[in-house]
């Protein structure tokens, strides 16, 4: 019988870069790997034979590759995947980046550094990602049943401190002033470069257990309006990425109520936007069962309106309405004073612009009008695209009072604020109001206002 023949290994040229990158020599490659894996409880008894054999294209078996990436990574002073070695052998492909819920903390700093790399590429592959239907809701029950992370520690590149957890959540908070006021498609850009050139080395570093938890949660912020900031600037797919990979670093921080949060607050705005009404409803029950005991009263007010929006947008106006009484109620008994950062956000004006959304959908444009106009009132001059939103959904309820003038006098009011702002948000809901505008194209007001619209200044 003729032998078989044998299947020419290809060199991984990428582990050779690396390691050429890190200074090491084969033995001294084995030997970090080998006590690496000491730390996670792993015999390891590589050499530099082992080494020469994963050039020429063998791969090692089991968690050893993690291993090989994060001495390496060690080494370099930031995270590195599977992918950048050469080893992720079809578990990394690039069209699943940032849509898993990693089963550990490794593989969720490996995951979220891979994103946001490959984010700063331009990849196409991710920036004309759709949504995967699949990935919308199974990351909730995920977060559900995953036992707690029960360390974060991490002995490896340069000490992190409480001082660069600080710098990271100082510098979310100067960016998200500076989304409200322009829009993201002036800010995501630098959004992603920090993440990927200063954050991804944090995470690669030292810490300690408190400052770890710290840390990932000010990172998991960070990621979370990344993801908003690829919603407002038409990249849905994008988005839903980044809130899966911060959803996994909300668990890793120890962080319940925040976790809770990604999912009524952020990824089921993303279900409504793709008009998803049911997987609205199911993210925001997730939320309040995995956050139960957890949350103010600010927070269980945004996760009952999260659960009236489904229901508006399913018609169901019965169940609405009991949902947003609960989180009239919830927002009744908050305490600002008591709330963590992330929620300071929401306060009456952002409920009321929730309940003016669920009205407009139910067709009850009288309490659309009101709850619009209570939002406005209340919403300060810096919120401009919030501004402008709410302009329109006024606008909405107008058109459906019949009130065509006034409608067009708000939509005015929208436009002027929009010019400012690079929205993909905002001019969604100004084309959704031209749409509603259509059976009355033929009255001067409507007129006008459509030929300010397409004036090149106000675009």
């Amino acid at each position: 019988m003729a032998a078989r023949p044998l299947v020419a290994r290809q060199p991984n040229e990428r582990l050779q870069s690396l390691i050429q990158e890190a200074g090491c020599s084969n033995a001294g490659l084995a030997r970090r790997v080998n006590m690496c894996g000491a730390e996670h409880g792993l015999d390891l008894r590589y050499d530099k034979t082992s080494v020469a054999r994963w050039l020429r294209g063998q791969q090692p078996r089991g968690r050893a590759p993690g291993i090989v990436a994060e001495a390496l990574g060690r080494k370099l002073g930031r995270a590195v995947t599977l992918e950048e070695i050469g080893m992720a052998d079809g578990r990394s492909l690039a069209t699943g980046i940032g849509l898993h819920f990693a089963p550990t903390v490794l593989g969720a700093i490996e995951q979220v550094c891979e994103l946001w790399r490959s984010d700063v590429g331009r990849r196409d592959f991710l920036s004309g990602s759709t949504v995967a239907a699949s990935a919308l809701v199974e990351p909730s029950r995920d977060w559900l049943i995953t036992r707690p992370d029960q360390g974060v520690a991490r002995n490896g590149g340069a000490r992190v401190g409480m001082s660069d957890v600080e710098a990271v959540k100082a510098t979310t908070q100067a960016l998200t002033e500076l989304d409200h006021r322009f829009g993201s498609g002036h800010v995501r850009p630098v959004v992603v470069h920090y993440l990927n050139s200063v954050v991804s080395g944090l995470l690669a570093g030292s810490y300690r257990e408190a400052v770890g938890r710290e840390l990932f949660s000010a990172v998991a912020r960070l990621t979370e309006l990344a993801g908003y900031m690829a919603v407002d600037t038409g990249q849905p797919g994008l988005a839903q990425r980044y809130y899966i990979q911060a959803l996994r670093l909300a668990q890793a921080a120890g962080d319940r109520a925040y976790g809770g949060y990604i999912l009524a607050a952020s990824m089921s705005h993303l279900a409504a936007s793709l008009g998803n009404p049911r997987e609205i409803a199911q993210l925001a029950r997730a939320a309040q069962e995995g956050a139960r005991g957890h949350v103010t009263g600010t927070a269980e007010a945004m996760f009952h309106a999260a659960e009236a929006r489904g229901h508006a947008l399913l018609g169901d106006a019965r169940t609405f309405a009991a949902a947003a009484a609960q989180a009239l109620d919830a927002m009744e008994r908050a305490r600002p004073d008591d709330d963590p950062q992330w929620i300071a956000h929401f306060d009456h004006a952002y409920l009321a612009d929730e309940l003016a959304h669920c009205h407009r959908d139910l067709g009850q444009a009288e309490p659309a009008a009101r709850r619009a106009r209570e939002a406005l009132a209340a919403h300060p001059v810096t919120r401009t695209r919030r501004r402008a939103i709410d302009l329109l959904l006024l606008a909405d309820a107008q058109v459906q009072q019949r009130d065509v003038e006034a409608a067009c006098d708000s939509g005015t009011q929208a436009v002027a604020l929009l010019s400012g702002l690079r929205s993909n948000r905002g001019e969604e809901y100004l084309e959704d109001f031209r749409r509603r505008l259509e059976p009355y194209a033929s009255e001067p007001v409507v007129r006008e206002f459509n030929a300010r619209v397409e004036e090149p200044e106000a675009a």
